[in-house]
């Protein structure tokens, strides 16, 4: 088997320092490692392209489903045994399915390293994906949108009701948790072509981070992925769709809901091909939104009293880092009064025309970007997250160090690019999804 070697490069993020040293193995995993030997811990993630948006037609949930049966045992490993083995070693793990990867990760003390890249490797190498394994985890699917969907209030909104809104095409519009009757349709052999598809070593990124040796963990690397075969990756569909030219409005139950809410979505710039514009909109959002000093903050619960509580967000998830195009900046409030809705996006509406023709107060860009640029860097603080965020920059814009740009590339993002994304938000490019609740008595 060909020998992995360093990049000839390495590269250094500004306070906190890491150096990420990257590598790819000749079955086509590809991997960054950022060292840093202040704490003896390390975390360890791999992520999949593959994601709510790759599932086919009639398996809506797949890809979450999947992703539990990952923790089902392994190619060597019997049932539970990764929750042992990492426990017993004083750590952590999970994983979590998004629009457009699923992730698997773990935080280790550094003498546990070698376990969690094992670990990692035999699951890749090949999950027990049996009938039994498969029968029990739909089971906790389908419990799991109970407790958390069915029984809760706002328990999917806005991230189930918005998308099928907003866009057309089933990988954008559908239920990423799953429809039941398309879990218990799911077979085995489904299970099998989706592992095949899609987690093969060519098509993940592992990234780690912590107290690590980078030549020692790339040895331990090739030792425990070098042996998984390559396969055959096919190419990544195009998702995205154009704007809307008139709005959309729906309206959706919640039994549940003490007061009614309202999501508000818009089709926004392609975050990797258009990254300043996706910059602006995220600054926008933190104008908009971002604690009692915020655009709609002042307006619609100190001023006017229309909303108890009001949001501004990018990404499915709030994470404006989480996904390709199409990507969709949401806009969500709770209010007492039904009759209010009108009012309330009238007000929007004003709001956003105020940054677009009148443009930010003396210092308001300054004070969000700041905070914003404080806030990535903080996220960074815990290995887990570090190493998660690595490798999902290495996943979805082709460059782990991207992070360490981001600070530089806010600071040029100016009033007039602010200006120029509350300008796109229009009423004939939204969708508006209306949530009737139903439990106030």
């Amino acid at each position: 088997m060909p020998a992995i070697t360093l990049a000839p490069h390495a590269i250094k993020l500004p306070s906190p320092s890491f150096e990420l040293v990257h590598a790819k193995l000749p079955n086509g995993l590809r991997v960054v490692l950022a060292p840093d030997r202040s704490a003896p811990v390390v975390g360890v993630s791999v992520l999949y392209d593959v994601g709510f948006r790759s599932e086919p037609e009639g398996r809506t949930g797949f890809a979450h489903l999947f992703e539990h049966l990952m923790f089902q045992g392994s190619a060597n490993l019997e049932k539970l045994a990764h929750f042992r083995y990492v426990q017993s070693s004083g750590g952590t793990f999970n994983g979590s399915t998004h629009p457009d990867y699923t992730n698997y990760f773990e935080a280790l003390p550094s003498n546990a390293l070698e376990r969690g890249l094992f670990l990692e490797a035999d699951r890749m190498l090949s999950p027990r994906i049996t009938e039994e394994n498969l029968a029990n985890q739909i089971a906790v699917v389908k419990e799991e949108i109970r407790v958390n969907v069915l029984n809760r209030p706002y328990g999917g909104f806005p991230w189930l009701e918005l998308p099928p809104v907003l866009f057309d095409t089933f990988p954008n519009a559908h239920n990423g948790y799953g429809d039941f009757v398309d879990l218990e349709s799911a077979t085995v052999a489904d299970a099998a072509d989706f592992f095949k598809r899609y987690y093969a070593p060519g098509n993940a990124v592992l990234a780690v981070a912590g107290d690590l040796d980078p030549e020692e963990t790339l040895r331990l690397i090739e030792k425990h992925f070098g042996g998984i075969p390559q396969r055959r990756v096919a190419k990544r569909p195009d998702f995205g769709e154009p704007p809307l030219t008139a709005e959309r409005r729906a309206t959706a139950v919640d039994a549940h809901a003490p007061i009614p809410a309202v999501a508000v979505g818009y089709r926004v710039a392609n975050p990797v091909r258009e990254l300043d514009a996706h910059l602006a909109n995220i600054l926008l959002t933190e104008v908009l939104s971002d604690g009692d000093a915020s655009r709609l903050q002042r307006r619609l619960v100190q001023g006017d009293h229309l909303v108890t509580d009001v949001s501004a967000y990018l990404g499915e998830f709030g994470d404006p880092f989480d996904e390709r195009d199409p990507t969709v900046l949401t806009l969500t409030a709770h209010y007492p009064d039904a009759k209010s809705l009108d009012r309330i996006l009238r007000a929007v509406d004003e709001e956003l025309d105020r940054v677009a023709n009148d443009g930010l107060d003396a210092g308001e860009l300054d004070r969000v970007r700041t905070k914003l640029a404080s806030a990535m860097f903080r996220e960074m603080d815990a290995v887990i997250s570090r190493s998660l965020n690595f490798a999902k920059f290495e996943l979805i814009f082709g460059r782990a160090e991207l992070i360490s740009e981001l600070a530089d590339r806010l600071s040029v993002i100016s009033d007039a690019d602010v200006q120029a994304a509350a300008a796109s938000l229009r009423p004939d490019r939204r969708a508006v999804v209306e949530l009737i609740a139903g439990g106030a008595a």
